[in-house]
């Protein structure tokens, strides 16, 4: 069927365009037509070699691209993820999204953005920037953390007509649901050109927090929704891990957050600065070592 990123559909109106799972769902369902498998067992103990993702996923090309063979992809997806210290996770994370982004028929490639200093938004920047020289035709940008991994695969990795937040329900909420209205953190996608409307992310939220609701407020002064999947079908588990140093709570992030409106046109991709220090291609993905400089000095108390 190619039905979930591809051309090639069963047709029926909405499947692989817009509506994804919804539009699907009524007397057909992709678990039926044997290409997905639903909920997921995620668990984090059996030992994890990247050997054995290589061993798992013959058909992934080196760089971590994938195209689909029996489809022509409607979308071509680049999938960023921020990263400093973490490769016990990425080796969890490459087992299981591989498998997963395989089954849903997605034309896709892996990018690991790696930089000393933690600034997750100016990262995914530099993301959005080096796919794009690596492959001018990404239409498609996921941002995902290494930690989290879908508990779905009908949790499309894809981009809708409004930017997408995947990640709507997590193992370390209480109750698992989204922790407030506007919460746009952890796995979110955009299309490029709703990407570049909201002048991509902010480059000035150094440390741990913050940045993802001045995404949020971007996207809402622009005009534009959030969407999400259903509740039963967003859900992720989180790899536990203690936080690094270097990732401290930023104390600015919530005056920064209240002045997006002021900020957006200025801080953003148009004026991201960054040194690309290395980009790897390795078997599963490809590494892009940065330098993206170090956070201001914070100002002193009292």
């Amino acid at each position: 069927n190619g039905w979930a990123g591809c051309g090639r559909v069963s047709g029926r109106a909405g499947c692989g365009h817009g509506s994804g799972w919804a539009g699907c769902a009524q007397g057909w369902t992709e678990l039926e037509a044997g290409l997905l498998l639903g909920r997921l067992l995620i668990e984090f103990t059996s030992p994890m070699s990247m050997e054995r993702v290589q061993r798992e996923n013959p058909d992934v090309r080196e760089g971590g691209k994938y195209v689909p063979l029996d489809c022509q992809p409607r979308q071509k997806v680049a999938i960023l993820i921020p990263f400093r210290h973490r490769e016990h996770h990425l080796r969890y994370w490459l087992h299981y999204l591989h498998p997963i982004l395989r089954r849903q028929k997605v034309a896709y490639g892996i990018y690991v953005i790696n930089q000393e200093t933690f600034n997750r938004a100016k990262l995914l920047n530099v993301g959005f920037l080096e796919a794009l020289k690596d492959e001018d035709d990404y239409g498609c940008f996921i941002f995902s953390d290494v930690d989290l991994v879908p508990m779905d695969d009908r949790n499309l990795y894809r981009c809708y007509e409004q930017p997408r937040h995947f990640a709507i329900a997590m193992d370390k909420f209480t109750g698992r649901e989204l922790p407030y209205a506007g919460y746009f953190g952890g796995v979110s996608g955009l299309s490029r050109s709703q990407f570049l409307k909201i002048n991509g992310f902010p480059n000035e939220y150094w440390g741990w927090g913050g940045e993802d609701d001045d995404i949020f407020n971007r996207i809402s002064l622009n005009g534009m929704k959030v969407s999400r999947p259903d509740v039963r079908i967003g859900r992720y588990r989180m790899i536990k891990h203690e936080r690094d140093r270097h990732n401290e709570p930023n104390p600015q992030r919530f005056t920064k957050i209240q002045n997006t409106k002021l900020t957006m046109k200025r801080d953003g991709i148009s004026s991201l600065q960054y040194r690309l220090v290395e980009l790897t291609r390795w078997p599963m993905y490809t590494n892009v070592t940065v330098d993206i400089g170090k956070p201001p000095p914070r100002p002193a108390r009292g």
